[in-house]
């Protein structure tokens, strides 16, 4: 049998559970490594290309949370306006209501 998974929390709240959380970390902290990488290759100062990986890691993870919660939002908003449309087309199917609706179309 298998073991259950284990659940990461963090302040009380499910990791998996979170939207956007998985991607904005795996982009930030390859983003990130990358960049103290080759910063360290091509100058060889440790110090430098260690702050320019926290520094980019940072700011991508900022950049890449903001731009996926927006979208997450902007498509939750729409998928609740679909839903409201499609309750409406059912309660009136079949019904003079419907007849006026598609004429005035």
């Amino acid at each position: 049998m298998a073991e259950p998974e284990k659940e990461t929390k963090l302040l009380g709240r499910n990791l998996s559970q979170i939207p956007c959380f998985r991607e904005t970390f795996l982009y930030s902290i390859s983003s990130g490594l990358a960049a103290g990488l080759i910063n360290f290759m091509l100058t060889s100062r440790v110090q430098r290309s260690a702050h320019l990986a926290f520094g980019v890691y940072g700011c991508v993870t900022i950049g890449y949370w903001s731009f996926c919660r927006y979208n997450f939002a902007k498509e939750k908003f729409n998928m609740g306006r679909l839903q409201n449309a499609m309750q409406k087309q059912a309660l009136y199917e079949g019904t003079d209501m419907e007849k006026e609706i598609k004429r005035k179309d």
